[in-house]
């Protein structure tokens, strides 16, 4: 009979790399306290480490972005007030 891999959360998986990180337990220690084997709360930490620069490059470039199609929204919204203004100029004119 062939055992069901388990699969970890990526919620789980940060709250175990941070506790690696603080060093207060031994990777032994957590391995117990988490049910997971060592080598991979190392390899869970690793990847944590690594992508870390990644969250705030990308916050940077999401904020852009976002104050990017806001800047469209709006200038969409101005030239349609525009158009309406310039409608309105016509009829009420005549």
């Amino acid at each position: 009979m062939r055992k069901e891999r388990r699969k970890f959360s990526a919620a789980f998986k940060t709250k175990v790399a941070l506790e690696a990180i603080k060093e207060k337990e031994t990777l032994q220690q957590l391995a117990s306290k988490f049910e997971v084997h060592a080598n991979q709360i190392t390899q869970w930490k690793r990847e944590f480490l690594e992508s870390a620069e990644d969250i705030f490059s990308k916050k940077k470039s999401d904020e852009k972005s976002n104050d990017e199609q806001e800047k469209d929204v709006l200038y969409s919204k101005i030239g349609r007030l525009q158009t309406e203004i310039d409608f309105l100029k016509k009829v009420l004119g005549k």
